[in-house]
């Protein structure tokens, strides 16, 4: 039976450079894993009021982290952070205290930019959150990756030399993390 995974997007733009990398990441993985993506560009800021009557976007995105075995979470990096979209997602997900969506599920997080650090900055920040809420963070590999829009193939899979490989290798270590807590 395939493990279902959920799939954070820190991104709103339909072609982003970081869904690119999350097609091809999904591409990439075994059988035994399948995807959601949770919707996250149209939760509003969160706010504690929606602990208790959360709004149908926010109880979505809930259900579906809920519901996985796993979550994929993928981020830019803007101005050395991750995007505000992300964090205003990882906050619902959190919430009510007590009742993260988060709580013991396996996380690998990966983000893909054209600077030279890929996006060490914004996957620190997730490091250090998500643990808060009970993600069990898979340590490595670690994917900080300087890409390009360019670097993926029309059939969603990267291009550069050993990237794909790299993704693929990334994902089947993924799905054992998952098993191995399932």
């Amino acid at each position: 039976m395939a493990k279902t995974v959920a799939v954070l997007v820190g991104s709103v733009d339909p072609d982003s450079l970081n869904r690119r990398l999350a097609k091809a990441m999904m591409k990439g993985a075994p059988d035994s894993l399948e995807f959601v993506e949770v919707p996250i560009a149209q939760l509003p800021f969160y706010m504690s009021a929606y602990d208790t009557a959360p709004t149908p976007e926010g109880q979505q995105a809930r259900e579906i982290v809920s519901r996985a075995d796993g979550v994929l979470l993928i981020t830019p990096e803007y101005n050395r952070s991750m995007p505000a979209v992300l964090k205003n997602a990882i906050d619902w997900l959190s919430r009510p205290k007590g009742h993260s969506a988060f709580a013991g599920k396996p996380v690998l997080i990966a983000g893909a930019t054209g600077g030279a650090i890929g996006t060490a900055v914004a996957q620190s920040q997730a490091r250090s959150i998500l643990p808060m809420m009970g993600a069990i963070v898979m340590g490595t590999p670690e994917l900080y990756l300087t890409l390009q829009k360019g670097d993926f193939a029309t059939d969603g899979t990267a291009k550069t030399p050993g990237t794909q490989d790299f993704l693929t290798s990334a994902m089947a270590d993924f799905a054992a993390f998952i098993a191995r807590l399932g």
